[in-house]
């Protein structure tokens, strides 16, 4: 585990930006039944809680919401970031772009370096993402899209000092178990070991592995696979795309859900 940027303080002001990926969309609380939007947990959530028990006290914003385009988030977010002075940021955008006809991964990345470029200037560490290498099912069609978006964080993540979370070799992640039902977004399971990936990539050290195997799948039939393909277009796929075509987006009516640096209470 790599020396951690993190060692010798006493508190720390992290700040998570994005969108579904960061807000934790797939990992609901156990609270969250009845709540009008959801109340999600996910990766950063749960990292803040290891860095918690590592630095000892931690104020904690999460600026992400669901369904918003690199331009939002450098709109709406960005600013807030610097204003809020973090000592570390957690930043991942670009994916809801690049999943649009059109979506340009040289022109998001450079994006991307924008706001990497202002937030390192304040002295920050940056934490990117690259995304999971799904060689098969509905994203294979885009997959050559994002592997050229993500050799450009590597080269932004090199360039200006930032720590990378490298999903794309992160095999694991490519289990079914790590999605939710929509199969766009993680599951529990799927955060809680990104949050291990997460305190892997800044030295945090934390109990359990990410990339602990995984127990035997039980094996399912081809029609009951069809079947399983059946629900989720009509549950998931059609929706996703009705919006899409009306121009409408999940966070249309959702905010941040801790627009503020916090502590974390664990």
């Amino acid at each position: 585990m790599p020396e951690s940027p993190l060692a010798g303080r006493t508190d720390l002001a992290y700040v998570a930006v994005g969108d579904s990926f960061t807000e934790g969309v797939g990992d609901p609380y156990p609270d969250s039944d009845g709540h009008p939007h959801g109340h999600f947990r996910g990766w950063a959530d749960r990292f803040a809680d290891h860095a918690a028990a590592h630095v000892g006290r931690v104020g904690y914003a999460n600026l992400a919401v669901r369904g918003k385009l690199l331009g939002q988030v450098l709109a709406e977010q960005l600013p807030r970031a610097l204003e809020l002075r973090p000592d570390l940021v957690t930043f991942s955008a670009g994916g809801n772009d690049l999943l649009r006809p059109g979506g340009d991964p040289d022109r998001l990345a450079r994006g991307v370096e924008h706001a990497v470029r202002q937030l390192r200037a304040t002295g920050a560490e940056v934490v990117l993402f690259t995304g999971v290498n799904f060689a098969t099912g509905y994203m294979r069609a885009r997959i050559g899209v994002f592997a050229r978006f993500y050799l450009n964080i590597r080269t932004i993540a090199d360039r200006h000092g930032c720590h990378l979370v490298d999903q794309w070799r992160m095999d694991v992640l490519t289990d079914p178990r790590a999605w939710h039902a929509d199969r766009l977004h993680m599951s529990p399971e799927g955060h809680r070991r990104l949050a291990l990936g997460v305190c892997e990539a800044l030295g945090v050290p934390a109990e359990g592995r990410w990339d602990e195997p995984w127990p035997p799948a039980e094996a399912v039939d081809w029609r009951t696979a069809r079947r399983a393909d059946l629900r989720w277009a009509r549950g998931f796929l059609v929706p996703w795309l009705g919006r899409r075509l009306t121009g409408r987006s999940s966070g249309d009516h959702v905010t941040a859900k801790r627009p503020e640096l916090t502590p974390v209470v664990r």
